[in-house]
């Protein structure tokens, strides 16, 4: 594999279930983020208006309360070597079973009909469309 032919862009796909037990201390961290943030003179210039929207959408959904806690530069951001370009992500409530073989996070997943669907998928990423993959992470 020369390097004139690899692409230096990689497309890291996290996915993560979290249980929520305490909802008023996630919006709760979620209003205090937004107010911090309108108080740092180097964070980004949000309205008013917008501080105020982004207030009330966190105090209602803890699923938004969440993704606005979250921060994927975080994730990235002390990783030698790289730069985040852009990033994706978004948070909805689920209906989870450990047990259901929907939720199979071992790497031997099937589809309704039992065949594995990792079959035929290049594990470095190039290799097609990967049958797990939808919508905005």
């Amino acid at each position: 594999m020369s390097t004139e032919k690899t692409s230096r862009f990689v497309l890291l796909r996290v996915e993560l279930v979290l249980e929520i037990h305490d909802e008023e201390a996630v919006a709760r961290a979620a209003l205090e983020r937004i107010a911090r943030d309108a108080e740092d003179p180097d964070g980004p210039r949000i309205p008013e208006s917008g501080q105020a929207q982004a207030a009330s959408a966190v105090a209602e959904d803890t699923a938004e309360a969440l993704a606005s806690l979250v921060d994927p530069f975080d994730l990235v951001g002390d990783v030698p070597g790289v730069e985040l370009q852009q990033a994706s992500w978004s948070s909805e409530r689920i209906d989870y079973d450990p047990g259901s073989p929907d939720w199979d996070l071992d790497g031997e997943d099937v589809d309704e009909d039992g065949v594995d669907v990792d079959e035929g998928i290049d594990e470095g990423g190039e290799g097609g469309d990967d049958p797990r993959a939808g919508g905005a992470g």
